[in-house]
């Protein structure tokens, strides 16, 4: 990131004093996610489906994430590399490369792919990874992508350049083996390929979609959280025609910021069958109207280009929103959905990630699904795993083998 953007960035936040404080949490009147904008109740889950879902589907693709501006005109797929004997023996390793092309332009990104050896047709976990496919574990075979990237001196990433000094260093961040073990398999990609995560509208995905002259989205088009998540789309898109994935049961992961994206992939893309949220935050799983940790105006003035244009009217108004993240987590209904917090991590406002499952809950409940029974949040370390899940673990604004264990237990309860 350019030292200019690092400035800006942190003078904002040395400006921004965010609450902690319970007492200081404003007064909330929560939308009902089974109330329409025009105040008709929804009994059904026929009417959810039909009324409810594609008005809340709509606002949120206006004025959250952003429209996409069209479709692609084709898109490829080639096997660049695999091995029937990777991870000492315990996977297969794939590595695909995927060529999006629209008119003259293309824009082309690598899914790594494990695969566990003892099984046909795998259950696959896709997720993001921040640092390059390489960072996942130390396999040598895995190929280091030449995109830009973000600094992080901790693991050896200078000069927004990955290099082999990179590999393996947050292996800690995928279980990896435990996934093999309990018969699932992985596929990530390093989201710098789809759009490098900067202020800067001219690389990545969206020029592919301009129109002559254009330099950036328009007001309700997407920003670059439903960029990254309309490509995991296109990953599964992928993922259907690879005979050794079992396709009904593909779980998208997401931390962070990749954890909006996730959430926005699960909502808009059905065909994922379960959805992941680690510590998502604001414009994630966690309640705006809050205004506990982090709040939309300090994230659009710190990432303005992650949501659309038009979500920055709801800057320092957001009691002016119809309405909240609950709804976004509604939206994955009746799918299973896990949301998880860390104790730790304050500017994600975890009560407010558990709070919202628990207002997601009823519409769970319409399809017959269990959601979070009590307003009450759990204790640490003591997850509640339902259709609807949630945890929040000992420690800080990470993803940890606790946390992938919770996750590979409830998914195969899920999909038993």
């Amino acid at each position: 990131m350019p030292a200019c953007i690092i400035l800006a960035i942190q003078t904002m936040n040395a400006q921004f004093t965010a609450n902690y404080d319970e007492s200081k949490v404003p007064e909330i009147d929560l939308p009902d996610p089974l109330t329409t904008f025009s105040k008709q109740q929804i009994l059904t889950s026929s009417a959810w489906n039909e009324l409810r879902k594609p008005e809340l589907t709509a606002f949120y693709e206006t004025e959250v994430f952003g429209k996409v501006p069209g479709s692609i005109d084709n898109i490829a797929f080639k096997i660049v590399e695999e091995s029937k004997s990777a991870l000492d023996g315990r996977a297969r390793r794939k590595q695909v490369q995927v060529t999006l092309t629209k008119g003259d332009r293309t824009l082309q990104f690598i899914m790594l792919l494990y695969l566990p050896m003892e099984v046909s047709r795998a259950p696959v976990f896709l997720g993001y990874n921040f640092h390059g496919n390489h960072t996942v574990s130390n396999d040598p075979g895995v190929i280091i992508s030449n995109a830009w990237s973000l600094n992080n001196e901790s693991i050896g990433i200078t000069n927004h350049t990955l290099t082999e000094e990179s590999r393996g260093k947050l292996s800690g961040r995928w279980a990896v083996a435990k996934m093999i073990e309990a018969g699932f398999g992985l596929a990530t990609i390093y989201y710098g390929e789809i759009d490098p995560d900067k202020n800067d509208f001219t690389d990545g995905l969206h020029p592919l979609f301009y129109r002559d002259g254009q330099k950036s989205p328009a007001k309700d088009e997407w920003g670059s959280i439903a960029a990254w998540a309309w490509a995991l789309s296109r990953a599964m898109d992928y993922l259907e025609n690879d005979k050794e994935v079992d396709a009904s049961r593909v779980v998208v992961f997401g931390h962070s910021r990749l954890g909006k994206a996730a959430l926005w992939a699960g909502a808009t893309d059905t065909r994922f069958a379960g959805v992941i949220s680690n510590d998502s935050g604001c414009g994630g799983a966690a309640l705006s109207k809050r205004k506990f940790g982090e709040t939309l105006a300090q994230i659009n003035k710190s990432f303005p280009y992650w949501f659309s244009e038009n979500f920055k009217k709801y800057n320092d108004a957001e009691e002016n929103l119809p309405v909240d993240q609950h709804e976004l987590l509604a939206l994955i209904a009746p799918r299973p959905l896990y949301v998880a917090s860390a104790k730790e991590d304050e500017w994600a406002d975890p009560k407010g990630e558990f709070l919202s499952a628990y207002y997601a809950t009823p519409v769970y409940t319409l399809f017959g699904k269990d959601g979070i029974p009590t307003i009450e949040m759990p204790a640490v370390n003591s997850p509640v795993q339902n259709t609807l899940a949630y945890h929040i673990r000992s420690g800080k604004h990470d993803v940890t083998e606790y946390d992938w264990e919770q996750y590979i237990k409830w998914a195969v309860e899920q999909f038993d």
